[in-house]
């Protein structure tokens, strides 16, 4: 019998996710704490998609990352956290390199890198699979027009469309877009368009799926050592890369899936598997996302109008759907955004945004376009959390070095930087940020909503 508190199931015993083998039968009945997921049923690879990897050099070990990254999203996903945060999660995965998983040092830096990233504590086992990969029967060779130097995370967004071209010729650049659904191909790229499997017949309990940060790297890692490239360029800027770790969301694990650490550790992990030294470079770590457009701009050839079409919000609501797929206008994601294009003197068509006029006196106004009062309340709390995590991070600015001294250690540990230039650079990033996000405030006008905010309004309420 699972062990039990006055309240129900004992949430902080172990979680243990048991993948089984296609047709492999469970040992057992399922329970709060164990779960069983079958490959080709709860674990479903996309045929399509894994024609792309199926080329020459394809080995099983990747098949098993495949197969480890998609146990993990499942665990993830299924257990939902306390409010403490950490869970305890055992995860056991079939693998047909059983060699290479079972090596000390893979377990031990997958366990790190996972253990970083989510907050929680992870164990994995691994046991001899029966079954071969279904990937590798055809090995055609991947051929390109001109050898790809670089591989980068490509989405439709503005940090992926202007760090791609910063980092090198169209032609060099290996794009990846790791999305749950198939991406319309650009123009001249290549890319890896699709997770290639699929994790479903669960309910999902949990939100938060900081797991995505090691999908995408097991990916990007794949992919890159398939197409014999050592580098792969993360396109956040500072904002983003650094945002999240130096103002947290409160009572919150910090979230590192872009922090310089989690990716040492990442490379330290696929070093032990595939004995390959693949970097992951952030080559616009220092610069704000303004300066990152700014710079793109300042290409031959780099028009305005590649900056506009392209999405950043991340709300998949009725709210930014109701006429046709828009971005909110209002989310941490979309208020960055404006402001970036703001300080690369970027102007957005009128009706990119659903909550487009944020000069307005009064939030209703700017809310005008939402019919439901739940929809608005829910933009309203996005917003306000949004503008005050913006107006902290440039509140840092000012903050002496001691304050700055544990951060800047961090990031220097990681990326091998001095420590005293470390420092120079955070602050620099900082009071760029601030400068930008003051001109932005100030370009609303002082009755704007969100100066009303940012004075002591509504956002108050989230302290």
């Amino acid at each position: 019998m699972d062990q039990m508190t006055e309240t129900g199931p004992d949430i902080h015993q172990e979680k243990h996710l048991l993948a089984l083998e296609k047709g492999q039968r469970a040992g057992g009945p399922t329970s709060d704490n164990l779960v069983f997921a079958e490959i080709g049923k709860h674990i479903r690879f996309v045929p399509d998609i894994l024609d792309t990897f199926d080329v020459k050099g394809f080995a099983a070990k990747h098949y098993d990352l495949m197969v480890v990254a998609a146990a993990i999203e499942f665990a993830d996903r299924r257990w939902k956290r306390p409010t403490s945060w950490l869970r305890k999660l055992h995860v056991t995965v079939p693998v047909i390199d059983y060699d290479s998983w079972s090596r000390p040092e893979v377990q031990s830096t997958l366990r790190s890198a996972m253990n970083f990233l989510t907050g929680d504590s992870w164990q994995f086992t691994f046991v001899k699979a029966t079954n071969r990969s279904p990937i590798g029967s055809q090995q055609i060779p991947l051929v390109f027009d001109q050898a790809k130097t670089f591989a980068i995370a490509y989405s439709n967004g503005l940090d992926s469309r202007a760090v791609s071209a910063l980092s090198g010729a169209p032609a060099e650049a290996l794009c990846i877009r790791v999305a749950g659904t198939k991406q319309r191909r650009m123009d001249g790229d290549s890319y890896f368009t699709q997770i290639p499997f699929r994790v479903k017949g669960f309910k999902s309990k949990e939100s938060s799926f900081r797991s995505r940060g090691f999908q995408f790297a097991a990916i990007a890692t794949i992919a890159s050592h398939l197409s014999n490239i050592t580098r792969i360029v993360v396109p956040e800027s500072g904002q983003g890369a650094l945002g999240p770790v130096l103002v947290p969301l409160y009572n919150i694990y910090t979230d590192y899936r872009n922090f310089p650490t989690f990716f040492r550790k990442m490379e330290r992990f696929t070093r032990a598997l595939f004995g390959a030294s693949i970097r992951f470079e952030q080559p616009r770590l220092w610069s704000t996302k303004g300066e990152t457009l700014t710079a793109f701009l300042g290409l031959p050839g780099k028009k305005k109008e590649h900056l506009v079409h392209t999405r950043s919000c991340w709300q998949t609501r009725r709210i930014v759907n109701a006429e046709r797929r828009r971005q909110c206008g209002l989310c941490a994601a979309c208020l960055l955004r404006r402001m970036s294009l703001y300080a690369a003197e970027v102007v957005e068509p009128e009706d990119t945004y659903v909550i487009a006029d944020l000069a307005a006196v009064e939030i209703e106004a700017a809310l005008s376009k939402i019919a439901a009062d739940a929809d608005r309340d829910i933009m309203i709390e996005y917003g306000s959390v949004g503008a005050r995590h913006l107006q902290h991070l440039a509140e840092m600015a000012e903050l002496p070095d001691t304050a700055l001294r544990t951060f800047a250690s961090q990031i220097a540990a990681a990326t091998g930087e001095a420590y005293e230039q470390t420092l120079r650079n955070l602050r620099l990033m900082l009071m760029t940020h601030a400068k930008e996000w003051r001109a932005f405030l100030s370009a609303q006008g002082d009755g704007s909503f969100l100066k009303s905010w940012l004075d002591g309004g509504r956002h108050d309420r989230f302290k």
